[in-house]
């Protein structure tokens, strides 16, 4: 499947701040990349950098008064999709290291504390099946209500309320997983049908694969708890342990939103 993907973002910051940009469609063998690409406004100072488990780049830029960026680019998705109800887990002394720390508690993902829900909702399913189970169930209790959440929001909150953003769906579903022993990350995303439009947000879980369960041998499968993307129409940017690994624009000063706009269209 080919996506185009145009984004144009603009800020002001009224003193020189320094601040990290991730908008770009992280180049890896699932996603080839053809276009323009990136075109960035007048800073004082610019520098790439890898992105978590070198998945995209992140860039150092140092601005003050009115920066622009505009983003254009052409993917083409050759991912390998899975029936994730299929597929086992890996006990966790089985897990690749790299994989270990999505099993941690992160800043808006503490997972041990859903650890007595997950024993109780999902009795009786493991691997695939729970992570199905989970989608299913964030699915049907939630509401997608745009506003009714900030960058403050932790997946507890988004569960005590029942409803956020395509954040807080991804929060919730990497809270029950890690709570389950699935290792599971967030990913920072394109896809077309998202509405409104905008960057999106959608969990990662790693589990066996069929020819090589318990020899640490798994993949990773995303999952959109919100319906929006499907695994075949997801174009990665990057990916962390929440939200605060992989947002767009991380500011460590005063920044001022003048302007976001994002389309993105199969082709």
């Amino acid at each position: 499947m080919n996506i185009a993907i145009e984004a144009h973002i603009a800020f002001r910051f009224d003193q020189p701040t320094d601040f990290l940009l991730q908008m770009e469609a992280a180049a890896i063998p699932e996603q080839i990349l053809s276009g323009p690409g990136l075109t960035i406004g007048a800073s004082e100072h610019m520098a790439r950098v890898p992105g978590e488990d070198m998945v995209g780049e992140r860039i150092w830029l140092r601005c003050q008064g009115d920066f622009t960026a505009d983003y254009a680019i052409t993917a083409q998705i050759d991912r390998h999709l899975a029936q994730i109800e299929t597929l086992n887990a890996l006990p966790p002394h089985r897990l690749p290291g790299e994989t270990v720390p999505y099993l941690f508690d992160s800043r808006f993902c503490p997972a041990d504390r859903f650890q007595p829900f997950v024993e109780a909702e999902f009795a009786g399913t493991a691997g695939g099946a729970r992570i199905e189970a989970i989608r299913q169930w964030v699915a049907g209790h939630f509401a997608y209500a745009p506003g009714t959440s900030d960058a403050t929001t932790t997946a507890i909150d988004s569960f005590v309320e029942r409803r956020g953003v395509c954040r807080d769906f991804a929060h919730v579903v990497v809270s029950l997983a890690r709570a389950s022993a699935i290792p599971a990350r967030f990913v920072s995303c394109y896809a077309p049908d998202v509405q409104p439009q905008d960057f999106h947000a959608v969990a990662e879980v790693f589990l066996a694969d069929p020819d090589g369960e318990g020899e640490g041998i798994g993949s990773w499968h995303l999952i959109d708890a919100t319906g929006m993307a499907g695994p075949a129409d997801i174009v990665k940017i990057g990916l962390g342990r929440d939200a605060a690994d992989v947002s767009f624009l991380t500011s460590y000063g005063m920044a001022a939103l003048l302007a976001k706009e994002i389309s993105v269209k199969c082709i």
